[in-house]
């Protein structure tokens, strides 16, 4: 059985998991209206995927015989500047989910949580890929600055990402 004390800060990672959501969402649509159909894609995606994280933060608590509490999510912004700029706040948020879950995992430490910390060994992991991920489409993106034909060619390359696979518990 999981503590309220954890129960209450997974309950909170949720909501937080839901803004990214939303986040990237917005991002998505920001870029669709750009004409940038390859980076709408991708943030389509990892809208797609963080909604996985969601289900999977959900379904742990509640196998722990936790209660769920839903919250408000914040609204998220609606213009970026460029897809430079995208992908240098997707780098930022990212950065600061990667905290966050280290943070739940001090909790669960601190706790002597060893069921939440091996749940939570899954999301230590995934952020690493998630900054690297980014860190990998920030790097050209700086590189060919507001030159359209880079721009063209970084877009088509992330019209390639596949749909995120369900993940597994």
């Amino acid at each position: 059985m999981i503590s309220k004390k954890m129960q209450d800060a997974l309950n909170e990672q949720i909501n937080k998991e839901f803004y990214s959501a939303y986040m990237y969402l917005a991002m998505s649509a920001y870029c669709n209206n750009l004409g940038f159909q390859g980076f709408a894609h991708w943030m389509r995606m990892q809208f797609e995927e963080e909604s996985l994280h969601v289900t999977k933060m959900y379904d742990y608590i509640l196998g722990q015989g936790g209660t769920i509490q839903l919250k408000a999510i914040e609204q998220p912004p609606e213009e970026y500047g460029s897809p430079l700029e995208v992908f240098e706040e997707t780098l930022r948020h990212e950065q600061y989910v990667t905290g966050l879950i280290h943070k739940l995992m001090d909790l669960a430490v601190e706790e002597h949580d060893y069921a939440t910390q091996t749940f939570l060994q899954w999301f230590v992991t995934e952020q690493v890929e998630e900054e690297a991920t980014v860190n990998d489409i920030v790097a050209p993106l700086r590189m060919v600055g507001n030159d359209k034909g880079g721009l063209m060619m970084i877009d088509q390359q992330l019209k390639a990402r596949g749909t995120p696979t369900p993940l597994a518990n």
